[in-house]
């Protein structure tokens, strides 16, 4: 049996639901990696790499594209984001990554590349259906993951609310595809979001923060 074969290959079955190795490997290292991020260490982006490259598989044997293509950006942005923390960990005085709130400027090119984005990648699902069977709910995914990403290299604490929005959509669509364990675990993802979201958000007010990353991480 190759590797491929044996990821998506059933783990157990749980209340009638099918559990594949590739969406409950791939999903928990994805939760470790968001814990990771919310403790603001390094080793968050390493985590989402090896995350992104396990769920390449999973989302292929559910035939969404989107999803697909979501874990390829992931794994580009996971190395992007771990050079622009290298680059900017010490901006705070404790030696980890400082945080911030995006200015007016980033906070509408976040929300409106994300507009354009979803419309765009939606678009191009609804023409060619063979790359999604949910065309929307998939581009918004797919859209919301880079922004959310981007967010966080950047040190923003938009970055949780991004993954918030991701998350309302992701958790009924993970279920309806068949990848139990991804909808379970986005349940999950909700509640460290919101603990990690405040987190971030008294350490943006904080004088511990030191100066903010803007420049930095350009």
């Amino acid at each position: 049996m190759s590797l491929l074969a044996w990821l998506n290959g059933p783990a157990f079955t749980a209340f009638g639901q099918r559990v594949i190795w590739s969406d409950m490997l791939g999903n928990t290292i994805g939760l470790a990696a968001l814990a990771l991020g919310w403790r603001r260490s390094i080793w968050t982006w390493p985590a989402q790499f090896l995350s992104g490259v396990i769920l390449v598989a999973a989302y292929a044997s559910a035939h969404l594209s989107g999803g697909v293509g979501k874990q390829l950006l992931v794994i580009g942005v996971a190395l992007w984001g771990w050079r622009q923390w290298q680059r900017g960990r010490q901006q705070a005085q404790d030696g980890s990554v400082a945080v911030r709130f995006a200015g007016r400027r980033e906070r509408g090119m976040l929300i409106g590349g994300t507009a354009v984005g979803t419309a765009a990648v939606g678009g191009l699902f609804t023409l060619v259906p063979q790359l999604s069977w949910n065309p929307w709910p998939d581009a918004y995914i797919f859209v919301g993951t880079l922004a959310a990403m981007v967010a966080q290299a950047r040190g923003l604490v938009e970055f949780w609310f991004a993954w918030l929005l991701v998350d309302l959509v992701g958790v009924p669509l993970a279920f309806s595809s068949g990848l139990a364990f991804s909808g379970l675990v986005y349940v999950v993802y909700l509640a460290l979001v919101v603990w990690g979201m405040r987190d971030w958000w008294l350490r943006s007010r904080s004088a511990d923060a030191g100066p903010v990353l803007e420049g930095a991480l350009l």
